[in-house]
């Protein structure tokens, strides 16, 4: 069954059948400035109206749901052939998870989670029906069990391959990835 959206979609010409790209973006929170014990009460699950009773207007200022995570950002830099460390940047607050048609670039599916949360656990909340048999994404959602849920799906996985550990990056494999790579950019745009 269609959603209405596609639905209204279809009427004017555009029928996903191009394949959906899926990634997820990082959304900042204001910072909270919590006491050691609010903090655990959060870690535990309980609402703000939990943690802060006697005080409905800080209750309603607080965001209980959005956690830390480490984005490791930009490329590996190498200097006399051995990678230099990478930089790990704290961020407070949530993901976006989307799915966006290959033709089109139209938002087809989308979540939101905390920033803590794993992309590849999201995959299968994303997906798209109506659409291509081709789901491209970066390594983040590889997995064994995503490629069985795929494949038990009828869906060509084209998800980035990891670079073996320990061992350079074989090149067959990285010119698949940059293949991917260069399908797989457009939704960087959205």
């Amino acid at each position: 069954m269609m959603k209405a959206f596609d639905w209204q979609l279809h009427k004017k010409g555009y029928i996903p059948m191009s394949g959906q790209i899926i990634d997820a973006s990082l959304v900042p929170a204001p910072k909270q400035r919590n006491t050691d014990d609010e903090r655990q009460a959060i870690k535990d699950g309980k609402s703000a109206q939990d943690i802060w009773p006697d005080d409905p207007a800080k209750a309603a200022q607080k965001d209980t749901d959005a956690r830390w995570t480490l984005k490791i950002g930009g490329k590996v830099r190498y200097k006399n052939g051995k990678p230099l460390p990478m930089i790990a940047l704290p961020v407070f607050g949530y993901k976006s998870h989307i799915s966006i048609d290959r033709r089109y670039g139209f938002i087809r599916a989308g979540e939101v989670t905390s920033a803590a949360h794993a992309d590849g656990r999201m995959l299968r909340h994303v997906i798209a029906e109506n659409s291509s048999s081709e789901v491209w994404a970066d390594t983040a959602y590889r997995s064994g069990t995503n490629e069985t849920w795929l494949a038990d799906r009828m869906l060509t996985s084209r998800i980035h391959r990891r670079k073996p550990k320990g061992k350079p990056m074989p090149r067959a494999t990285a010119r698949a990835n940059a293949t991917k790579s260069a399908i797989r950019a457009r939704i960087e745009h959205v």
